[in-house]
């Protein structure tokens, strides 16, 4: 018997009547609020074209890496769900079949956040009332596809009705932003890039020379020549500015940082270039250049992130056959009171920067990160991100983080993710969580419920523009 789809109006809410009666009235003042996305990967070119979504298995499946990594755990092979090979050839499959064979296992997302986010998608914005499984498959298809044909489906109409006040997106330092150019030339919705300069400062980046070699094209610096490379750097950043960016982003395997002599930097440099860096100098390397970025963000105000401590592309042989992002990234233990001494040493005491700190290491909660963003004026803590964007991760950051570091030194939410329709549903999750968490303090008489209403409010909407200079 198919089983019904229905979003409890109290889910995710305290099961203790008393707590969970605040938690009702908290979220009824932060439920309807705009959307603020400071920070994600969805595509500008979506919003620059405005031409339709394809289907069910394009817009849910092949782009979810929360998807892709449950399938592939359970045997299940990206030949069999359609994914195209890096070798060039064309996926073949039938869509719907691939759709069907997903609607046979959705079972594998009970208890996950992937199955909350899909859920709420699939009731409140294509009004399913009945779960996805293999007999209900077919229904899903047709009905998401014939709904996605309509004008009011397109990106555009989305982005309003979701009521998105901003959305950032986030490329490459060598990137036109062509997009984002047609964007504000030809629509009001805000959607603005974000500074990833990655492949320029990363000497393990693939392609590391040649993309030094196109920035010094693109600004007509001398990119081998250290003071001309930092000058690059600094006329792409203002040229993102001119695209709307408020914020750079920063995903190194550490946090570390260095504060090197600019002789030791041109010959860091000189070597990453000519791909003959000794063991270590690549970090070393990277770990100066998240100095740098710091200082130049003092000088032109853009917020920065440093998203750090993941093993990305784990699964060397699908790595090979089928590129990047298809779920094998691995979190690492990550340390970060020694590694942004330096960084720290140098500019952290700066009331004119802010550097927000994320983590895929949770035991650095309460032993560093929450003292750090408590101590020096120039760290935020980003929130629960990646692995621990869930129920239960927004409930472990809020308990490890909150008598340390307060609420005000942390950025309130930012969903982070490739899959625009999942937007809603992320941001409710969050706001449904801090609620929660907030009731109980009002029940526990640690805050007036007028305190924590506001506080809730400030965690959705007022943080984050602050923090992202929105």
């Amino acid at each position: 018997m198919t089983s019904v789809l229905r979003l409890h109006p109290d889910r995710f809410f305290p099961p203790d009547e008393s707590v969970r009666s605040v938690a009702r009235h908290l979220f009824a003042q932060v439920e309807k609020l705009p959307i603020i996305s400071p920070h994600g990967h969805t595509d500008p070119a979506w919003f620059a074209a405005d031409a339709p979504f394809e289907d069910a298995t394009s817009l849910f499946l092949w782009p979810d890496h929360y998807v892709l990594r449950m399938l592939y755990s359970q045997g299940i092979g990206f030949d069999r769900l359609g994914i195209a090979p890096v070798d060039g050839k064309p996926a073949t499959a039938d869509r719907r079949a691939v759709w069907r064979l997903f609607a046979e296992n959705y079972h594998l997302f009970r208890g996950t956040p992937s199955r909350t986010w899909l859920d709420h998608a699939f009731a409140t914005v294509f009004g399913l009332e009945v779960r996805l499984e293999r007999t209900t498959a077919d229904l899903y298809y047709d009905t998401i596809g014939e709904a996605l044909a309509r004008p009011d489906f397109r990106p555009r109409a989305l982005f309003k009705r979701f009521d998105i006040e901003v959305l950032a997106t986030t490329e490459s330092a060598t990137d036109a932003l062509v997009h984002h150019a047609r964007i504000k030339s030809e629509w009001g919705g805000r959607v603005v890039t974000t500074f990833r300069p990655d492949g320029v400062v990363d000497p393990d980046a693939e392609g590391f020379t040649a993309n030094v070699a196109l920035l010094g094209e693109l600004t007509k610096e001398n990119t081998a020549a250290w003071k001309g490379y930092l000058q690059a750097l600094a006329n792409r950043r203002a040229f993102f500015r001119a695209h709307g960016a408020t914020a750079t982003d920063h995903g190194h395997p550490t946090p570390r940082t260095a504060d090197l002599a600019a002789n030791e930097c041109q010959g860091l440099l000189d070597r990453a270039l000519k791909g003959t860096l000794a063991a270590g100098e690549a970090e070393l390397f990277r770990a100066q250049m998240l100095t740098e970025m710091a200082l130049m963000s003092c000088e032109d105000g853009m917020a920065m992130q440093i998203h750090p401590g993941s093993w990305r592309n784990h699964n060397p042989a699908l790595f090979a056959a089928y590129g990047r992002d298809r779920g094998a990234d691995i979190p690492m233990r990550t340390s970060y009171v020694d590694t942004l001494k330096p960084l720290l040493d140098r500019i952290g005491s700066r009331t004119d920067l802010t550097i927000i700190l994320f983590t895929l290491d949770e035991s650095n909660y309460a032993r560093e990160l929450a003292p750090l963003a408590g101590h020096y004026p120039c760290l935020k803590l980003g929130p629960a991100w990646w692995f621990h964007d869930s129920p239960e991760g927004m409930m472990r950051f809020r308990r490890q983080t909150t008598e340390t570091a307060g609420f005000y030194n942390t950025v309130g939410f930012n969903d982070d993710t490739r899959a625009f329709l999942s937007i809603p549903a992320r941001h409710d999750l969050a706001r449904r969580i801090d609620c929660a968490y907030l009731a109980e303090l009002v029940v526990t008489h640690r805050l007036a419920e007028s305190e924590a209403a506001e506080i809730a409010v400030d965690l959705a909407y007022n943080l984050p523009k602050k923090a992202y200079k929105l």
